[in-house]
C-alpha cells in the first residue's frame, strides 16, 4: 500500500474546467491549479478503458488516485442477485481502481430495508467477507472503504463503519464529515466534534488510519431526514475551516476528496486554507 507524508487535497471526478476533455486535460488542470490528484467516479457503473486505466496508472506516481464505486451497491438487499451484483461491483471497483493506480476505493454498503442494526451489520460483514477473499485471492492492492453515509436509512453510521474496519485488515473507514453532518441533522460541526472522530479513529482503528486517510468534504444540505443535496462550502453551514485546523493538528495523511458542486474551487479553497495555518 502507498504511504503518504501529507494530506492531498484531491476532486470527485474529472475538474469541470476540463469540459468535454479527457483525463490528460484533467491532470492538466490539476497541475496548473497545483491540487493533488483525483477521485475516479464509477458511480454510474465501472468503466474505464485499457488506455485510460494506463495513463491514470502512470499519473498516479505524482497524483493521489482514488474511485467511488456505483451507486446501485447494497449489501442487505431482500433479493440474492442484488446482493451478488453489489458484491462484484465492488470487487470491479477495487480490479479497475488498483490497475489505474488508485489507493483506496470507497462506497455506500446499504440500506437498513427495515431491519434492526445488528442483523444488517452482520449481513454487511458477511459481503464483505466475500469481497475480501476475491481480492485478497486475485491479489488486488486497495483499502476498501465503506463510507460514511448521510441519511440515517442507510447503513454507515461512524461506529458501524470504524467497527467493521477492525473486522478486516483490508478494510478502513471513508469518513465523509458532511455525511456525518447531515445524517444528524447538524450535528458534527464543530472543533471538538471533529476532533472526537479522529481520536476514535486513531484508538479504535490504529494509527494507521489516520496515516492512510481517505476522507470527502462538501457544502451540504439537510433535513431531519438528513442528507438532500451537495453545497459549495461558502454557501452551507458546513464549519470546514474547525474541520482542517483539526486534520492538521491531528497530522492526518492521505486524501481528502472534495464533493462540492464547484470541485475545483472549493478542493483549492480547502488546500489553500490548509497551507495558511
Amino acid at each position: 500500500m502507498r504511504s503518504f507524508d501529507k494530506l492531498n487535497f484531491i476532486t470527485a471526478g474529472m475538474p469541470l474546467r476540463t469540459g468535454k476533455g479527457s483525463y490528460v486535460s484533467a491532470f492538466d488542470v490539476l497541475e496548473e491549479m497545483k491540487l493533488d490528484g483525483m477521485e475516479l467516479e464509477f458511480v454510474h457503473g465501472v468503466r474505464m478503458n485499457n488506455e485510460h486505466r494506463s495513463f491514470v496508472k502512470e499519473k498516479s506516481k505524482d497524483f493521489v488516485i482514488t474511485a467511488h464505486g456505483p451507486f446501485y451497491i447494497n449489501l442487505n438487499s431482500k433479493e440474492e442477485d442484488k446482493i451478488d451484483a453489489s458484491v462484484q461491483r465492488i470487487i470491479d471497483t477495487a480490479s479497475v481502481a488498483s490497475e489505474a493506480g488508485a489507493f483506496s476505493i470507497t462506497y455506500h454498503a446499504a440500506f437498513y430495508m427495515g431491519g434492526d442494526k445488528d442483523t444488517v451489520y452482520n449481513q454487511v460483514k458477511k459481503q464483505t467477507q466475500r469481497i475480501i477473499d476475491v481480492i485478497e485471492r486475485e491479489n488486488i492492492n486497495v483499502w476498501i472503504r465503506p463510507e460514511t453515509t448521510g441519511k440515517p436509512t442507510q447503513w454507515g453510521d461512524l461506529d458501524e463503519i470504524i467497527n467493521l474496519s477492525k473486522e478486516y485488515e483490508q478494510v478502513l473507514p471513508c469518513i465523509d464529515f458532511s455525511h456525518l453532518h447531515a445524517r444528524t441533522a447538524g450535528e458534527y460541526n464543530t472543533y471538538d466534534e471533529f476532533s472526537k472522530v479522529l481520536e476514535k479513529l486513531g484508538k479504535e482503528v490504529g494509527q494507521y488510519a489516520i496515516e492512510n486517510f481517505h476522507g470527502h468534504l462538501a457544502g451540504i444540505e439537510y433535513t431531519a431526514k438528513g442528507e438532500r443535496q451537495h453545497l459549495n462550502l461558502e454557501e452551507s453551514d458546513m464549519n470546514y475551516k474547525d474541520l482542517i485546523k483539526v486534520l492538521k493538528e491531528f497530522g492526518v495523511k492521505g486524501a481528502l476528496v472534495c464533493e462540492s458542486p464547484n470541485i475545483e474551487d472549493d478542493c483549492k479553497l480547502l488546500k489553500d486554507y490548509y497551507n495558511s495555518l
